[in-house]
């Protein structure tokens, strides 16, 4: 099995091009999923977030509250380390199960998709690697209007990021997202199967979602 990454900064439109492939059935390991089921209600990820920040990070109902962790993060010098210390050793040992679980059941291919895999030196064990951009402006436009947050809140997490430029340096693909949405599905459509080809993957394996044909 090889594995591959999918990386972009907030907003930039990794999850739409991850989407592109899960919905062609390639499997997707997802950091942001991974990450939220390690700090789940009653898991040992939780209880160590708050052993460190402190029951101001839970909702009502026992939950964490991310926007109570970001707000810390983002303005406590340390804590986005301390909460790296937490939550990516598990994250780990979780995409680790699931890697596994997909090898034994014969997948050639799969497609691990991060926000940091460039900022954390992980991007080159995952080639080829795939970054999704999108100009800053519109960056901030996008995750201010689908996080519910403010301009300089937004603009705060995009500076803590490598720049796009940077990320794109390094890719093997990328895969502009300033475009029409069927646009960038296409994009997304030409990368898998020329990542495909170069793993010697068969792309009719993740043929088109049904009724749709972008392929030239």
């Amino acid at each position: 099995m090889h594995m591959f990454g999918l990386t972009g900064g907030i907003g930039s439109g990794k999850s739409t091009v991850g989407g592109r492939f899960r919905a062609r059935g390639l499997p997707i390991l997802d950091a942001d999923a991974l990450a939220r089921e390690v700090v789940e209600k009653g898991s040992s990820g939780l209880a160590a977030i708050v052993d460190a920040f402190g029951a101001e990070v839970l909702q009502p109902n026992g939950e964490l509250n991310r926007k109570a962790v970001a707000d810390i993060v983002f303005k406590r010098e340390g804590a986005r380390e301390t909460l790296n210390g937490i939550t990516h050793p598990r994250i780990g040992m979780l995409s680790q199960e699931r890697s596994a679980a997909l090898e034994e059941a014969g997948e050639p291919l799969v497609c691990y998709e991060a926000a940091l895999l460039v900022e954390t030196g992980s991007a080159s064990g995952l080639r080829p690697l795939v970054v999704v951009t999108l100009p800053e402006a519109m960056q901030i436009e996008r995750a201010s209007k689908r996080d519910g947050a403010t301009v300089d809140e937004i603009s705060a997490r995009v500076k803590a990021q490598l720049p796009m430029a940077e990320k794109a340096k390094v890719a093997d693909f990328v895969i502009d997202n300033s475009v029409a949405m069927s646009v960038t599905l296409a994009r997304a459509d030409a990368v898998l199967d020329a990542i495909c080809k170069k793993m010697d993957v068969d792309p009719a394996r993740y043929p088109m979602p049904q009724g749709v044909s972008l392929r030239s």
